[in-house]
């Protein structure tokens, strides 16, 4: 009886070794880098790149569902999610609305977004009261700006008549954010909009080197 008790304490530690052998791996961190028609190049937790094809799962579970022109569609974790290039995704906060950014050439943290919809090229720019962009880009997403309150802006070509507007949604990444404060410049040397802070002080940024993340705080 002795015996049988020992084998069978046995054979359970063996079903025990084996369990904790297949549990699978879970990728902390995801990052798109390049696409290449309909396959993307990730970065998985820090490693090497890696071309995923559509419905390729890896190790740590990431499956890739489909590409767009700069855009990619994940399952991650169980979860699905959508990223666009440059822009990474995070466990830690894969509970909250979260986008990470990486730096360009010369330290801009640039990003594409939408602003009610229509596609929109954003620079962070923390030191932009409001987000800001150029009448010609207004009028492009179907804004009546001039609807809004009239002023004047002091801009790098000089002032310029601005007004203020409230835009119903501004999204980057899986992040949208509704009624945020705008002003919108008859300047139109503006090259890109700036994702001011009327966005950001609604979120929490964290820095580390050339990466920058946003989490949404409400």
């Amino acid at each position: 009886m002795k015996s049988r008790m020992i084998r069978y304490r046995d054979s359970s530690l063996s079903l025990l070794a084996l369990a904790i052998c297949v549990v699978p791996a879970h990728a902390a961190e995801v990052t798109l880098v390049g696409l290449i028609g309909s396959k993307a190049i990730v970065v998985i937790d820090g490693g090497a790149p890696r071309t995923l094809s559509p419905g390729k799962k890896t190790a740590e579970g990431v499956l890739l569902l489909g590409t767009e022109k700069d855009a990619a569609s994940f399952e991650i974790d169980g979860r699905k999610t959508i990223l666009r290039m440059g822009h990474a995704y995070s466990a830690a906060s894969a509970g909250r609305q979260s986008i990470t950014l990486n730096a360009d050439a010369r330290g801009h943290f640039i990003t594409t977004g939408s602003i009610n919809g229509g596609s929109v090229r954003f620079l962070v720019d923390t030191g932009a009261t409001l987000v800001s962009l150029a009448a010609s880009e207004a009028k492009r997403l179907g804004i009546n700006y001039l609807q809004g309150v009239r002023g004047r802006i002091q801009t790098a070509n000089g002032v310029a008549t601005a007004y203020r507007v409230k835009l119903d949604t501004v999204r980057i990444g899986d992040i949208t954010i509704n009624n945020v404060d705008a002003v919108v410049g008859e300047n139109d040397a503006m090259g890109v909009s700036l994702l001011g802070m009327s966005f950001l002080n609604r979120m929490e940024m964290k820095r580390d080197g050339q990466s920058m993340t946003l989490t949404r705080r409400f």
